[in-house]
């Protein structure tokens, strides 16, 4: 006679219908029977909150309750599996590469590092590596050659907005590899952007509810119309969150210029404020606070070497991976 768990029999005792507890086991023994007569090995039958699986010869293996979505993280989020390690399909075995600009600033490198940290601490079932599309080193081939073989690889760029190198560099890289891999689109436009700008802001002292103020965002600027054009999403996006007028100056190769942005928002204005659309101190931070001597207010970047990366950063480049893994075709 096939005998239940020990919590399935507690709380069966607690029944009132004695009768229901010995038919139990015979509706068990008649469906295994049943599954037998069609030529199947296995048979389930639901008992309360349990998923009871009858396998023959005749053992007892407890599932998961009748709602799976209670305690299972699997199911409440679709794209969390349950990692693999030999499977080169399973999530755990897709490598998540974090390719950052590089930079030759100390606190540069130790910025960018604090997001790909929190990262891999979000993700602790990911293997989550750093590397660099130019001035540093690792490069993206180099990253991509340090992970375990018959291991795919997710790469998400640490890029605001998709110019030449998303385009062109990390394309032609991504490609040339023999690993199987997908190129996730840059982070920006996204609203959790827009969080952390906004956050930065206040940390600077703006204050929205002041009237006759301006906002410039500093963006680093591309020859590509396509990243031109996702920074002024951005600018937008700044400018209905905050209810203050936001224009974009860059920094190298667009136009407006910062300093000429700068300019023309203090005739306008009594209080220009620049907001810093930059990953994190450097050659552009620098030259963002030399072209905006004049403005009130300067604001960090969205990470600095002493702080932990933003929660919105760390989600935003975790779905930047999943969405890519999900809709590449590759896994």
């Amino acid at each position: 006679m096939l005998v239940c768990d020990g919590v399935c029999r507690h709380r069966m005792r607690r029944r009132r219908n004695r009768g229901r507890l010995r038919e139990k086991p015979l509706q068990v023994q008649l469906a295994v029977q049943r599954r037998r007569r069609q030529g199947g090995d296995s048979v389930g039958v639901h008992s309360n909150s349990l998923t009871v699986v009858a396998r023959l010869p005749g053992h007892y293996r407890r599932e998961s309750p009748r709602n799976p979505s209670i305690g299972d993280p699997a199911i409440r989020n679709p794209a969390i599996r349950n990692p693999d390690p030999d499977d080169p399909t399973s999530v755990h075995s897709a490598a998540l590469v974090a390719i950052s600009h590089g930079t030759n600033s100390p606190d540069g490198r130790a910025a960018i590092a604090t997001l790909v940290e929190a990262v891999a601490l979000a993700r602790p079932d990911l293997y989550v590596t750093g590397g660099f599309v130019d001035v540093q080193q690792p490069d993206v081939t180099a990253s991509l050659d340090k992970i375990r073989a018959g291991c795919a690889a997710v790469v998400v760029p640490l890029l605001l907005s998709a110019g030449y190198h998303v385009h062109v560099d990390l394309q032609r890289d991504t490609r040339a590899h023999s690993r199987v891999t997908a190129l996730s689109p840059a982070l920006g436009p996204d609203v959790r952007l827009i969080d952390v700008l906004e956050r930065r802001l206040c940390a600077a002292g703006f204050d929205q509810r002041v009237p006759g103020q301006e906002i410039v965002l500093a963006a680093a600027g591309s020859s590509d119309v396509r990243a031109v054009s996702d920074c002024q999403a951005v600018g937008a996006q700044l400018e209905r969150r905050l209810g203050v007028r936001v224009t974009v100056g860059f920094l190298s190769a667009a136009t407006p210029r910062l300093a000429c942005a700068i300019t023309a928002a203090r005739l306008r204005s009594r209080m220009v404020t620049v907001s810093t659309y930059l990953m994190a101190p450097g050659f552009f931070f620098d030259l963002a606070h030399a072209q905006g001597a004049h403005a009130a207010r300067i604001t960090a970047p969205l990470l600095m070497p002493e702080e932990t990366a933003a929660t919105s950063l760390v989600d935003l480049v975790i779905d930047r991976y999943l969405t890519a893994r999900e809709h590449s075709g590759l896994f």
